[in-house]
This record gives C-alpha cells, structure tokens and sequence, in this order.
C-alpha cells in the first residue's frame, strides 16, 4: 500500500474556496482505481498540547493507494489537472509526502 499525506497552505482567507473545490473533486477520485482513501484534514479542536497545528490557512490530503501505479495513474487524470486548474492561484504552498510501510 501507498500512503500520501500531502500538506496544502492556501492564501490568506482562500482554504475555505480550496477546500469546496477538492470536495468536488472527491467522488471522481474515490472512482480511481487503487483509491482505499482521499480525503482532506484540518486541525482538530482542543487536542491540547500534543498538538502541533497546521494553521487556519492550512489542510492535509490523507490518501492510501493499493499501488504506485495506481497514485501515477490518479495524479495524470484529467480531474486532477482540472483541480489543480482551478485552485493554482489560492495556494501559497504545498509539499506532497510518498509514503510506504516501515514494515
């Protein structure tokens, strides 16, 4: 299995409008094949000092792949290309983490 977690910093006041259009997007990826898990994240409330916050501005894609093949074939889609569209201009940043089981 593959893991993504991916970390997108949008634009001061834009994670809101990035965030509908990812919720947009989600069913089209949820139909991938390979897809276990696509979803978006944000800090959660009141989870004390063992926290360490993404911010206001900030969000997290948790994804899980049964394939590599399969996360080559969902960031080549034509959905994908039209997400990234539509929200390039709101982001200020993002890093996208590739992750495999330790074992």
């Amino acid at each position: 299995m593959i893991h993504v977690v991916a970390v997108i910093k949008a634009k001061p006041g834009q994670r809101d409008a990035i965030l509908a259009a990812f919720k947009d997007n989600v069913p089209a990826v949820h139909a991938e094949q390979g897809c276990i898990e696509y979803r978006p994240v944000i800090d959660a409330d009141n989870a004390g000092p063992i926290q360490t916050e993404i911010g206001a501005d900030a969000f997290m894609v948790i994804e899980k792949w049964e394939t590599m093949d399969d996360l080559a074939a969902h960031a080549k889609s034509a959905h994908m290309a039209a997400y990234a569209q539509k929200v390039k201009s709101m982001i200020a940043d993002r890093s996208v983490h590739v992750l495999a089981d330790a074992g």
